[in-house]
């Protein structure tokens, strides 16, 4: 049998007041009631905890002291009462979202692209609590959620699995990424086998882009010229602007300045990505807030 933790915060007040008649005013109990509960944990513990004077009485009602036992036992119970104020105002302000983390994982054209505003907006309406951002490939993604790393991920459509939960975030569509001067810029579309016989730049293994365009490409029986391998977007989009490479990406990535031409393909692609927790483990309170946020704001 464990103690129970009634009877621990009444030892400790006993200890502290040093009377049953102000500790069980503190408690707001009454003093029977007081003196019954530390009999029974005496009992229970096997030893006298407090040592009662019938021959001296004070102002303040029966004065005590406490046995060597007693002492030690009113050591940890301060620890331990202490412990449990600490957790319940943890919990408490977690609750309130005043304490908290975000552990999420995102590939790295959103993550760059679609999320930063939306971080900013998130911190302001809630400035307590703190994100922590991983950012990698879809598969990145989807093993760190898989492997309880982060709480929740953004990931494909294909990669969602029976035990998770998922809200569509967004629908982005894929186009192909090419110079000016490029001899498909000339297209208003353009076809998987014309972009596949060009030299590509990809992203390195553990992005569903890189998997997407190998896949189709080994469909077709077209072997890829792989130009260029980095995960550095900005590099990406240097070595297409200057007519090395060309690639595919999201849509959003492609940005005014840039000096790039964005073509869709033909037939269109979209890409579905997912805002995704495990089912089987609670989500906490914070990571319930910011999938909210991040829905109410796509």
């Amino acid at each position: 049998m464990i103690m129970d933790i009634k009877q621990l915060k009444h030892f400790s007040a006993l200890a502290q007041k040093g009377s049953f008649t102000l500790a069980a005013k503190q408690l707001s109990m009454a003093q029977p009631a007081l003196s019954q509960s530390i009999k029974r944990l005496e009992q229970h513990l096997g030893v006298t905890l407090v040592n009662r004077n019938p021959h001296y009485r004070g102002q303040d009602g029966s004065r005590l002291t406490l046995t060597a036992e007693g002492v030690a036992l009113q050591q940890h119970a301060a620890l331990i009462i202490n412990q449990l104020k600490q957790a319940e105002a943890q919990i408490r302000s977690m609750a309130n979202l005043t304490q908290g983390e975000v552990r999420i994982a995102v590939p790295g054209m959103l993550g760059s692209y679609y999320l930063p505003s939306r971080l900013m907006a998130f911190r302001h309406q809630y400035p307590d609590l703190k994100l922590s951002l991983f950012e990698g490939g879809t598969r990145d993604s989807l093993r760190m959620l898989q492997n309880e790393e982060v709480d929740i991920a953004i990931i494909t459509g294909q990669d969602l699995q029976p035990n998770f939960d998922s809200h569509l975030l967004l629908s982005e569509q894929m186009v192909v990424a090419l110079s000016d001067d490029h001899p498909l810029s000339q297209c208003s579309s353009i076809t998987l086998p014309q972009f596949l016989t060009h030299e590509l730049v990809m992203f390195k293994p553990g992005y569903f882009h890189r998997e997407w365009m190998l896949s189709h490409a080994k469909s077709l029986g077209i072997e890829v010229n792989i130009a260029f391998e980095t995960n550095l977007i900005n590099l990406i989009k240097q070595v297409v602007s200057q007519g090395y490479a060309i690639t595919s990406v999201l849509e959003m990535v492609i940005e005014a300045h840039d000096k790039i031409q964005a073509r869709p393909f033909n037939p269109a692609v979209f890409l579905d990505l997912h805002i995704a927790w495990n089912k089987e483990r609670p989500v906490g309170l914070a990571d319930r807030a910011f999938v909210e946020f991040l829905m109410a704001h796509r």
